[in-house]
């Protein structure tokens, strides 16, 4: 008789004094100063505790955890194509289910992590996130968005928020905005379209527990499940490197990031303000936007509204497409 799969059963954190004084993400790597990603990486880490195996797609939390034959990761890791994270992912689940069925693993499923950038999970790694997804296998695909393809030189990606200085986006002449196209809704294109898959949620490394609950929620689900945190990253959105934390607070004060969950289809926020500052303030801070006129400052600013009347639910934006203009 095929034995029962037995998965994780992780406790949620009532305050930062619950979370574990032990560290899985460890010294030593090669982040820049004042890195988003990597400080989500050290609070996914902590959430999802060493009894898990990572899937890590080619982008910065590769190149720069992995330099000189060393990394930093205390439990399982494999590098991935950044096309195929949530494929092998796939793989690694479906050969435990099956070892454990047929008494070969005596353990528990392990946590499945895939921790993919932008371009990893939303972008050249789209198919494989959808797959993983549609086919529900009992996984996690967690996208740090520091909206950009940073790794190899602060090229835009689809996260890039409209107006951003990036080296494929650079403003002109011609194009004075420099970036003019604005960013996907990663969690509503997931929500919207993979029945197998109950649970989503965005998060930000400016509030730790909150992020660290929110895996940990999405890694007791058995099946398919998705968490998008934003990760600043002040190589490319040209800040001061202890600002980090700020930056990741004043984009949920201006409506600029919003904290939610999304479980069989029912939404909860978190975080919310109670009135929401201009987008100015957030973007202000940030060289990648000092080009930006108050007329294009405007029109982000229009975008912003348009969605704060229904975060993360589809709604009608005042965009036209590049071929409309």
């Amino acid at each position: 008789m095929a034995k029962a799969v037995e998965t994780q059963n992780l406790e949620m954190a009532k305050s930062a004094r619950r979370v574990p004084q032990e560290e899985w993400y460890l010294p030593g790597h090669r982040t820049c100063q004042g890195c988003g990603p990597a400080l989500t990486y050290k609070l996914v880490s902590k959430a999802a505790g060493p009894d898990s195996i990572f899937l890590g797609p080619t982008g910065c939390m590769y190149v720069a955890n992995t330099s000189y034959l060393c990394s930093p990761w205390a439990y399982p890791w494999m590098h991935t194509q950044i096309t195929n994270g949530a494929a092998v992912a796939s793989g690694i689940e479906a050969a435990y289910q099956v070892l454990i069925r047929k008494g070969k693993y005596k353990g528990k499923l392990p946590n499945i992590v895939v921790m993919a950038g932008d371009g990893g999970a939303i972008d050249i790694g789209l198919q494989a996130v959808s797959g993983m997804l549609y086919r529900g296998h009992d996984a996690l695909v967690i996208m740090y968005d520091n909206e950009s393809y940073a790794n190899t030189g602060i090229q835009t990606s689809p996260a890039t928020p409209y107006g951003a200085n990036t080296t494929f986006t650079p403003p002109g002449k011609a194009v004075p905005e420099g970036k003019v196209l604005f960013p996907k809704d990663a969690a509503q294109m997931f929500i919207g379209g993979h029945p197998a898959m109950h649970y989503a949620a965005t998060a930000s490394l400016a509030y730790p527990v909150d992020l660290i609950n929110k895996v940990r929620k999405a890694l007791n689900y058995k099946g398919p499940t998705f968490v998008h945190i934003h990760s600043p990253c002040p190589k490319g959105w040209l800040f001061d490197a202890k600002k980090t934390v700020e930056v990741a607070k004043m984009a949920i004060e201006c409506g600029m990031w919003v904290n939610y969950e999304w479980e069989n289809g029912e939404y909860t926020y978190q975080h919310t303000p109670k009135e929401y500052a201009p987008v100015t303030e957030y973007m202000k801070g940030q060289q990648r936007f000092t080009h930006l006129t108050d007329a294009h400052i405007a029109k982000m600013q229009a975008f912003i509204d348009a969605k704060l009347k229904a975060p993360g639910i589809p709604v009608a934006l005042p965009v036209l497409g590049p071929r409309e203009t």
